[in-house]
Protein backbone atom coordinates (compact mmCIF):
# COMPACT_ATOMS: atom_id res chain seq x y z
CA UNK A 1 0.00 0.00 0.00
CA UNK A 2 2.50 2.12 0.72
CA UNK A 3 4.36 1.55 -2.13
CA UNK A 4 1.49 2.41 -4.41
CA UNK A 5 0.61 5.84 -2.72
CA UNK A 6 4.59 6.82 -3.41
CA UNK A 7 4.05 5.87 -6.95
CA UNK A 8 0.91 7.62 -7.31
CA UNK A 9 2.43 10.64 -5.46
CA UNK A 10 5.30 10.69 -7.85
CA UNK A 11 3.29 10.20 -11.10
CA UNK A 12 0.88 13.17 -9.49
CA UNK A 13 4.19 15.72 -9.06
CA UNK A 14 5.87 14.55 -11.96
CA UNK A 15 2.06 15.10 -14.08
CA UNK A 16 2.23 18.97 -12.05
CA UNK A 17 5.59 19.86 -12.89
CA UNK A 18 5.37 18.94 -16.57
CA UNK A 19 1.87 20.62 -16.87
CA UNK A 20 3.56 23.90 -15.26
CA UNK A 21 6.44 24.00 -17.65
CA UNK A 22 3.91 23.41 -20.62
CA UNK A 23 1.45 26.31 -19.29
CA UNK A 24 4.65 28.38 -19.07
CA UNK A 25 6.20 27.96 -22.23
CA UNK A 26 3.02 28.29 -24.18
CA UNK A 27 2.20 31.49 -22.52
CA UNK A 28 5.42 33.11 -22.68
CA UNK A 29 5.08 32.26 -26.58
CA UNK A 30 1.22 33.19 -27.04
CA UNK A 31 0.97 36.21 -29.75
CA UNK A 32 -0.47 38.45 -26.91
CA UNK A 33 2.27 38.01 -25.08
CA UNK A 34 4.97 38.54 -28.02
CA UNK A 35 3.34 41.45 -28.63
CA UNK A 36 3.36 43.05 -25.24
CA UNK A 37 7.19 42.18 -25.29
CA UNK A 38 7.68 43.68 -28.95
CA UNK A 39 5.97 47.09 -27.35
CA UNK A 40 8.40 47.32 -24.44
CA UNK A 41 11.39 46.49 -26.48
CA UNK A 42 10.65 49.10 -29.43
CA UNK A 43 11.44 52.61 -27.92
CA UNK A 44 14.88 50.77 -26.84
CA UNK A 45 15.75 49.18 -30.40
CA UNK A 46 14.37 52.47 -32.23
CA UNK A 47 16.61 54.58 -29.78
CA UNK A 48 19.70 51.74 -31.26
CA UNK A 49 18.53 52.11 -34.34
CA UNK A 50 18.93 56.03 -34.53
CA UNK A 51 22.10 56.13 -32.63
CA UNK A 52 23.45 54.28 -35.84
CA UNK A 53 21.51 55.67 -38.14
CA UNK A 54 22.62 58.91 -37.56
CA UNK A 55 26.32 58.04 -37.19
CA UNK A 56 27.05 57.42 -33.43
CA UNK A 57 28.20 53.68 -34.01
CA UNK A 58 28.51 51.52 -31.50
CA UNK A 59 31.76 50.96 -32.30
CA UNK A 60 32.27 54.73 -30.43
CA UNK A 61 30.66 53.93 -27.54
CA UNK A 62 32.42 53.59 -23.77
CA UNK A 63 32.19 49.96 -22.94
CA UNK A 64 33.60 48.94 -26.68
CA UNK A 65 36.15 51.58 -26.31
CA UNK A 66 36.94 49.97 -22.55
CA UNK A 67 37.12 46.64 -24.60
CA UNK A 68 39.35 47.74 -27.44
CA UNK A 69 41.41 49.06 -24.71
CA UNK A 70 42.50 45.40 -23.54
CA UNK A 71 42.33 43.76 -26.93
CA UNK A 72 43.16 46.02 -29.85
CA UNK A 73 41.48 46.13 -33.29
CA UNK A 74 41.73 48.36 -35.33
CA UNK A 75 38.81 50.83 -36.93
CA UNK A 76 38.51 48.82 -40.20
CA UNK A 77 38.17 45.38 -38.53
CA UNK A 78 35.67 46.74 -35.94
CA UNK A 79 33.31 47.67 -38.59
CA UNK A 80 33.48 44.56 -40.19
CA UNK A 81 32.61 43.05 -36.86
CA UNK A 82 29.65 45.42 -36.63
CA UNK A 83 28.31 44.79 -40.30
CA UNK A 84 28.78 41.02 -39.00
CA UNK A 85 26.63 41.82 -36.01
CA UNK A 86 24.27 43.51 -38.02
CA UNK A 87 23.30 40.68 -40.48
CA UNK A 88 22.24 38.82 -37.77
CA UNK A 89 20.30 40.97 -35.99
CA UNK A 90 22.79 42.44 -32.94
CA UNK A 91 22.84 46.27 -33.37
CA UNK A 92 23.48 47.01 -29.69
CA UNK A 93 27.01 48.20 -28.34
CA UNK A 94 27.24 45.33 -25.76
CA UNK A 95 26.97 42.74 -28.39
CA UNK A 96 30.06 43.85 -30.05
CA UNK A 97 31.47 44.07 -26.60
CA UNK A 98 30.34 40.37 -26.07
CA UNK A 99 31.92 39.17 -29.42
CA UNK A 100 34.93 40.36 -28.79
CA UNK A 101 35.57 39.13 -25.41
CA UNK A 102 34.09 35.72 -26.95
CA UNK A 103 36.89 35.20 -29.46
CA UNK A 104 39.56 35.47 -26.47
CA UNK A 105 37.60 34.17 -23.72
CA UNK A 106 36.15 31.34 -25.49
CA UNK A 107 39.16 29.60 -26.91
CA UNK A 108 41.14 30.58 -23.48
CA UNK A 109 38.68 28.21 -21.48
CA UNK A 110 38.18 25.75 -24.00
CA UNK A 111 41.87 25.20 -24.18
CA UNK A 112 42.64 25.10 -20.48
CA UNK A 113 39.53 22.46 -19.88
CA UNK A 114 40.99 20.25 -22.41
CA UNK A 115 44.59 20.80 -20.74
CA UNK A 116 43.58 20.47 -16.92
CA UNK A 117 41.60 17.28 -17.93
CA UNK A 118 43.90 15.53 -20.42
CA UNK A 119 47.80 16.95 -18.85
CA UNK A 120 50.57 17.60 -21.07
CA UNK A 121 49.95 14.56 -23.39
CA UNK A 122 46.78 16.35 -24.22
CA UNK A 123 48.49 19.79 -25.56
CA UNK A 124 47.60 18.99 -29.45
CA UNK A 125 43.40 18.41 -28.32
CA UNK A 126 43.79 21.37 -26.40
CA UNK A 127 44.97 23.13 -28.83
CA UNK A 128 42.47 22.06 -31.51
CA UNK A 129 40.01 23.11 -28.53
CA UNK A 130 41.15 26.52 -28.51
CA UNK A 131 41.01 26.57 -32.43
CA UNK A 132 37.29 25.43 -32.11
CA UNK A 133 36.86 28.03 -29.22
CA UNK A 134 38.44 30.74 -31.53
CA UNK A 135 35.86 30.03 -34.33
CA UNK A 136 32.90 29.13 -32.31
CA UNK A 137 31.48 32.53 -31.61
CA UNK A 138 32.06 33.35 -35.65
CA UNK A 139 29.96 29.77 -36.31
CA UNK A 140 27.17 31.06 -34.06
CA UNK A 141 26.77 34.79 -35.71
CA UNK A 142 26.92 33.24 -38.90
CA UNK A 143 23.74 30.54 -38.20
CA UNK A 144 21.90 33.81 -36.98
CA UNK A 145 22.34 35.37 -39.73
CA UNK A 146 21.56 32.95 -42.14
CA UNK A 147 18.73 32.35 -39.86
CA UNK A 148 17.58 36.22 -40.16
CA UNK A 149 18.11 36.16 -44.18
CA UNK A 150 15.55 32.56 -44.66
CA UNK A 151 13.01 34.54 -42.63
CA UNK A 152 13.59 37.65 -44.47
CA UNK A 153 13.42 35.62 -47.48
CA UNK A 154 10.10 33.79 -46.76
CA UNK A 155 8.48 36.59 -45.67
CA UNK A 156 9.41 39.14 -48.22
CA UNK A 157 6.04 38.02 -50.14
CA UNK A 158 3.46 38.74 -47.37
CA UNK A 159 5.36 42.11 -46.61
CA UNK A 160 5.05 43.22 -50.58
CA UNK A 161 1.04 42.13 -50.20
CA UNK A 162 0.69 44.24 -47.10
CA UNK A 163 2.25 47.07 -48.90
CA UNK A 164 0.11 47.17 -51.49
CA UNK A 165 -3.03 46.80 -49.94
CA UNK A 166 -1.37 49.61 -48.05
CA UNK A 167 -0.18 51.99 -51.12
CA UNK A 168 -3.68 51.14 -52.76
CA UNK A 169 -6.21 52.26 -49.73
CA UNK A 170 -4.30 55.47 -50.07
CA UNK A 171 -1.23 55.52 -47.64
CA UNK A 172 1.75 56.86 -48.46
CA UNK A 173 5.07 54.63 -49.35
CA UNK A 174 6.67 55.56 -45.81
CA UNK A 175 3.22 54.95 -43.80
CA UNK A 176 2.89 51.92 -45.74
CA UNK A 177 6.29 50.18 -44.92
CA UNK A 178 5.84 51.68 -41.35
CA UNK A 179 2.37 49.84 -40.97
CA UNK A 180 3.70 46.80 -42.60
CA UNK A 181 6.59 46.56 -40.08
CA UNK A 182 3.89 46.72 -36.97
CA UNK A 183 1.69 44.02 -38.97
CA UNK A 184 5.05 41.48 -39.35
CA UNK A 185 6.01 42.04 -35.82
CA UNK A 186 4.59 38.72 -34.87
CA UNK A 187 5.18 36.38 -38.02
CA UNK A 188 8.65 37.76 -39.14
CA UNK A 189 9.85 39.80 -36.40
CA UNK A 190 13.25 40.25 -38.03
CA UNK A 191 11.96 41.48 -41.32
CA UNK A 192 9.50 43.94 -39.31
CA UNK A 193 13.18 45.00 -37.45
CA UNK A 194 14.19 45.71 -41.21
CA UNK A 195 11.53 47.48 -42.84
CA UNK A 196 11.08 49.60 -39.43
CA UNK A 197 15.09 50.50 -39.54
CA UNK A 198 13.85 51.98 -43.40
CA UNK A 199 11.55 54.13 -41.72
CA UNK A 200 14.05 55.01 -39.30
CA UNK A 201 16.73 55.88 -41.79
CA UNK A 202 14.15 57.80 -44.02
CA UNK A 203 13.24 60.04 -40.60
CA UNK A 204 16.78 60.73 -39.94
CA UNK A 205 16.90 62.49 -43.16
CA UNK A 206 18.10 59.63 -45.71
CA UNK A 207 16.33 59.22 -49.29
CA UNK A 208 13.97 56.76 -49.51
CA UNK A 209 15.95 54.53 -52.50
CA UNK A 210 19.39 55.13 -49.91
CA UNK A 211 17.50 53.73 -47.31
CA UNK A 212 16.67 50.41 -49.34
CA UNK A 213 20.00 50.00 -50.58
CA UNK A 214 21.11 49.93 -47.04
CA UNK A 215 18.32 47.19 -46.35
CA UNK A 216 19.75 45.22 -48.72
CA UNK A 217 23.53 45.66 -47.68
CA UNK A 218 22.28 44.75 -44.75
CA UNK A 219 20.62 41.62 -45.24
CA UNK A 220 22.81 40.45 -48.30
CA UNK A 221 19.52 38.48 -49.55
CA UNK A 222 19.00 38.48 -53.16
CA UNK A 223 14.98 38.92 -53.52
CA UNK A 224 15.90 41.63 -51.15
CA UNK A 225 18.28 42.96 -54.21
CA UNK A 226 16.77 42.41 -57.04
CA UNK A 227 13.24 44.29 -55.11
CA UNK A 228 15.65 47.43 -54.67
CA UNK A 229 17.17 47.22 -58.19
CA UNK A 230 13.36 47.54 -59.14
CA UNK A 231 12.40 49.77 -56.82
CA UNK A 232 15.22 52.22 -58.30
CA UNK A 233 13.83 51.35 -61.81
CA UNK A 234 10.49 52.40 -60.87
CA UNK A 235 11.32 55.62 -58.97
CA UNK A 236 13.65 56.87 -62.64
CA UNK A 237 10.87 55.93 -64.64
CA UNK A 238 8.22 57.26 -63.07
CA UNK A 239 6.15 53.97 -63.42
CA UNK A 240 3.73 52.75 -60.14
CA UNK A 241 5.20 51.16 -57.63
CA UNK A 242 1.71 49.02 -56.79
CA UNK A 243 1.99 47.20 -59.68
CA UNK A 244 5.35 46.81 -59.50
CA UNK A 245 5.00 45.32 -56.08
CA UNK A 246 2.64 42.93 -57.45
CA UNK A 247 4.36 41.69 -60.08
CA UNK A 248 7.11 41.04 -57.83
CA UNK A 249 5.02 39.73 -54.87
CA UNK A 250 4.16 36.82 -57.63
CA UNK A 251 7.57 36.24 -58.37
CA UNK A 252 8.45 35.89 -54.90
CA UNK A 253 5.89 33.73 -53.99
CA UNK A 254 6.20 31.13 -56.46
CA UNK A 255 9.89 31.02 -55.36
CA UNK A 256 8.95 30.75 -52.05
CA UNK A 257 6.78 27.90 -53.56
CA UNK A 258 10.11 26.36 -55.40
CA UNK A 259 12.14 26.24 -52.20
CA UNK A 260 9.26 24.17 -50.16
CA UNK A 261 8.97 21.90 -53.31
CA UNK A 262 13.12 21.54 -53.39
CA UNK A 263 13.24 20.76 -49.77
CA UNK A 264 10.43 18.41 -49.76
CA UNK A 265 12.04 16.53 -52.55
CA UNK A 266 15.34 15.91 -50.62
CA UNK A 267 13.62 14.55 -47.98
CA UNK A 268 13.69 11.02 -49.06
CA UNK A 269 17.43 11.32 -49.61
CA UNK A 270 18.17 13.08 -46.30
CA UNK A 271 16.41 9.98 -44.54
CA UNK A 272 18.23 6.99 -46.07
CA UNK A 273 20.95 8.20 -43.14
CA UNK A 274 18.75 7.66 -40.12
CA UNK A 275 16.99 4.81 -41.70
CA UNK A 276 20.76 2.79 -42.13
CA UNK A 277 22.29 3.87 -38.70
CA UNK A 278 19.27 4.06 -36.62
CA UNK A 279 16.41 2.30 -37.53
CA UNK A 280 17.75 -1.16 -39.76
CA UNK A 281 20.03 -2.09 -36.77
CA UNK A 282 17.32 -2.27 -34.37
CA UNK A 283 14.98 -3.70 -36.54
CA UNK A 284 17.84 -6.40 -37.86
CA UNK A 285 18.60 -7.59 -34.11
CA UNK A 286 14.88 -7.65 -33.35
CA UNK A 287 13.88 -9.66 -36.27
CA UNK A 288 17.04 -11.78 -37.15
CA UNK A 289 18.28 -11.96 -33.06
CA UNK A 290 16.19 -15.11 -32.08
CA UNK A 291 16.71 -16.96 -35.21
CA UNK A 292 20.55 -16.45 -35.11
CA UNK A 293 20.22 -17.01 -31.31
CA UNK A 294 18.78 -20.51 -31.85
CA UNK A 295 20.45 -21.49 -35.14
CA UNK A 296 23.55 -21.54 -32.64
CA UNK A 297 22.36 -23.23 -30.21
CA UNK A 298 21.00 -25.64 -32.50
CA UNK A 299 24.48 -25.87 -33.89
CA UNK A 300 26.76 -26.05 -30.87
CA UNK A 301 24.31 -28.76 -29.44
CA UNK A 302 24.80 -31.51 -32.81
CA UNK A 303 27.69 -30.78 -33.83
CA UNK A 304 30.69 -32.35 -33.65
CA UNK A 305 32.22 -30.46 -31.01
CA UNK A 306 28.80 -30.35 -28.91
CA UNK A 307 27.89 -34.22 -29.79
CA UNK A 308 31.60 -35.09 -28.76
CA UNK A 309 31.15 -33.24 -25.63
CA UNK A 310 27.46 -34.51 -24.92
CA UNK A 311 28.83 -38.32 -25.45
CA UNK A 312 30.69 -38.30 -22.52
Amino acid sequence: MDLQLTLVAVFVSVALFVGSLTYVGLERSSPVRRRIRGLHRRESETSDYENSVQGNAPTNAPIVKKITTFIPKSPKQMSKVQRRLAMAGFYKPKHIAFYILSEVVTPAVLFGAVFLTLGRRGIIFAGLAGIVGYLLPGMVVEYYAKKRQKEIRNGLPDALDLLIVSLEAGLAIDQSILKSSEELKIAYPNLAEELHMITVECRAGKPRLEAFKNFAARTKVDDVRALVAMLVQTDRFGTSIADALRTYAEVSRTKRRQRAEERAAKIGVKLVFPLVFCLFPAFFVVVLGPGIIKFVHAFSATGPIGGAFGGR
